[in-house]
């Protein structure tokens, strides 16, 4: 009954859903600050349409917030629905195949920047939601809750649940925002890294200067931040920030061991990278890597002359943007004073730094013998024919930690993503049969949910 309700309301669920991919909500441009309204007002509309009692638009200290409720009986269970409707920047566009606002299905996917992350995956839990209700099948109470600056470190929401606590209030918390092992290897997030963020500014000399007359009297600000950043790790991956470990804990026996009957192929993980070498904290697999150690990166790095052709030129500046991942116990704010004092002390005399931190957040573990998460294990099974695999992701979802601390609810990780699905890339994308089974899955959790 679920597929051929799918199949039959797919047209317009997906018109649905590229009405929300058109409107150009990236939190992180300015000049996109009208679109966040338009998106939120969007998403307003489509959850009335989907069966919620009310929604409405709700101002916050940034972007607005998406409310809206289906109360069964207040005596009932609750759940609480997260989502964001903000995306990252598109560019580079030339590397696009297809428009990123101009959503297109083709060889059985959904391309377009927010077609996982997060429109399409949120698009799964509106329309489960809508058939359930639509079905007479609900027993508890659903709420939702969208944001519109999680792509920028949703500054603005933990402000937003200290002030509406009560409206807010739920059981469990059910996100869409995470991705599987796999199409054929289904699994549930059980863990989130947290993250840390800075922007560093190197200057040299008060204005560019001519290399040629110049260069070996004066220190390269390009130059200075490349070593800088290198020094940063050693050739066996780790962090030599004095006191960056200090709360990383080791990884628990019983959790190293089920992380070594995940099914993972490294010749295949390479090839998908297109790289012919990994490279990573010494003694721990790529799994752990990414799940289970923090890590240090540049995001991005500029100066100097950049355009066609030559211009030999020493930058008066160089600029870098950078990130850590963090796991539980670390605490994002430590972190960012750990690593800003640290670059205070190893830069060199022939430079000013002016490092600033930008946002942070912390990790977040999922207990899975919490009868939610058995819920949506079982829920999983069904819709795909597998029991689903605990894994610990290496992912940053802030807010997730903030929900606990605030608001004292757990969340699941209910996420439907494919590393191929290039979130935060060129060419995002979603597979239909599994945007499909994601809708069936969370289906399936509204009806175990009641059960527990």
């Amino acid at each position: 009954m679920i597929k051929e309700y799918i199949e039959k309301n797919e047209q317009r669920i997906l018109d649905e859903l590229f009405s929300l991919i058109r409107i150009p909500s990236v939190s992180a441009q300015p000049e996109h600050k009208d679109d966040m309204t338009r998106c939120a007002e969007r998403w307003k509309e489509l959850l009335i349409a989907a069966g919620a009692d009310k929604a409405e638009v709700m101002p916050s200290d940034g972007n607005p917030m998406v409310y809206a409720e289906k109360m069964v009986d207040p005596k009932a269970k609750t759940v609480l629905i997260y989502g964001h409707y903000d995306v990252m920047p598109a560019e580079p566009f030339e590397l696009w195949k297809t428009e990123p606002f101009e959503p297109v299905v083709k060889d059985g996917h959904i391309w377009a920047r927010g077609a996982d992350d997060d429109k399409g995956q949120a698009f799964i839990q509106a329309k489960a939601f809508e058939y359930v209700v639509k079905n007479n099948m609900l027993k508890h109470n659903v709420k939702f809750i969208f944001e519109g600056e999680e792509e920028i470190g949703s500054p603005s929401l933990e402000a937003f649940c200290k002030k509406h606590k009560e409206l807010l209030k739920a059981d469990i918390i059910l996100v869409s925002d995470t991705s599987m092992l796999s199409a054929d290897l289904p699994s549930l997030t059980t863990g989130l890294r947290g993250l840390a963020y800075w922007q560093l500014e190197v200057t040299g000399p008060n204005h560019d200067l001519h290399s040629g007359h110049f260069g070996g009297a004066v220190a390269n600000p390009i130059n200075v931040l490349c070593k800088l950043i290198a020094d940063v790790q050693d050739e066996k991956g780790h962090i030599n920030i004095p006191g960056f470990y200090d709360d990383v804990e080791p990884i628990p026996a019983e959790e190293r061991k089920m992380v070594g009957e995940i099914p993972f192929n490294l010749e295949k993980y390479k090839q998908s990278l297109d790289v012919e070498e990994l490279f990573g904290e010494e003694g721990y697999n790529t799994i752990e890597r990414t799940g289970f150690r923090p890590s240090f990166d540049v995001c991005g790095i500029w100066g100097g002359y950049t355009g066609d052709g030559a211009k030999t030129v020493i930058p008066s500046k160089a600029y870098a943007k950078i990130s850590t991942r963090l796991v539980p116990h670390q605490q994002s704010e430590k972190i960012a004073e750990i690593v800003v004092d640290y670059f205070r002390k190893v830069a060199p005399k022939t430079v000013k730094i002016d490092i600033k931190y930008l946002h942070g957040g912390e990790g977040y573990v999922c207990p899975i013998d919490m009868p939610a998460y058995k819920a949506a294990e079982r829920a999983f099974e069904k819709a795909f024919g597998k029991r689903p695999l605990p894994v610990r992701r290496g992912g940053s979802i802030p807010i997730i930690s903030t929900f606990e601390k605030i608001l004292g609810i757990k969340t699941v990780l209910m996420g439907f993503g494919l590393e191929s699905n290039a979130i935060h890339s060129p060419n995002e994308n979603m597979p239909l049969d599994i945007f499909r089974k994601g809708i069936e899955a969370v289906i399936n959790f509204h009806e175990e949910y009641d059960n527990i």
